[in-house]
């Protein structure tokens, strides 16, 4: 994550563009969903909002930066539960654990990574998170397609519960995640056989 200072001091030359991203990452975490303002981060860091356009030449720039910044965030947290469990299966439904566990803790950063680029044609190159699941997935599967499969199931399982939490539909209650995203759970379905499977 970055960890540039966002007071008024003067940033260190040449950091203008992690003084920014690390600004908007903070005004994130208190927006509750409100858009970002480049002039607003602009005042934070100290600098004119015409500076601004020399890192970032509009607010979509931004907006793309910060979301890569939150998918390195959580791809972290992710990593971080899945070795603290041992990895395997226990720590592939650890990751979705986690993953819910992120959207409640940065809402507005979640939607925003989630709502930024082509979603019909994800690349999971620039993306830690993804680059995470379908390791895992591949580890616990030997076939391809399989994996792939899993990955997806996997995804949509913990992201439907993020969201569904996020909007209030259900509790967002710590011991519900880890009842929903129960290794038995997830992997109850993939010993089945394919006629049966959904």
């Amino acid at each position: 994550m970055v960890t540039v200072s966002t007071s008024n001091e003067a940033y260190h030359h040449g950091s203008l563009r992690e003084a920014l991203v690390a600004a908007g990452m903070e005004a994130l975490d208190g927006l509750d969903g409100k858009e970002v303002s480049l002039r607003e981060l602009a005042r934070k860091v100290g600098v004119s909002p015409t500076a601004v356009y020399r890192h970032f030449p509009d607010k979509q720039a931004l907006v793309e930066a910060l979301a890569s910044e939150g998918l390195a965030m959580l791809g972290a947290a992710q990593a971080e539960a899945a070795t603290k469990v041992g990895g395997g299966a226990l720590g592939f439904a650890e990751t979705g654990r986690a993953y819910v566990r992120f959207a409640l803790a940065h809402p507005a950063l979640f939607r925003l990574m989630y709502t930024q680029g082509n979603p019909v044609e994800h690349d999971v190159s620039g993306d830690p998170a993804g680059r995470l699941l379908q390791k895992m997935t591949r580890e616990l599967s030997s076939n391809i397609e399989d994996a792939d499969r899993l990955a997806l199931q996997a995804w949509s399982i913990a992201h439907g519960i993020a969201m569904l939490m996020l909007d209030g539909r259900i509790p967002a209650d710590d011991a519900l995640i880890d009842r929903l995203l129960n290794t038995e759970n997830l992997f109850r379905v993939q010993g089945r056989s394919s006629e049966e499977s959904p």
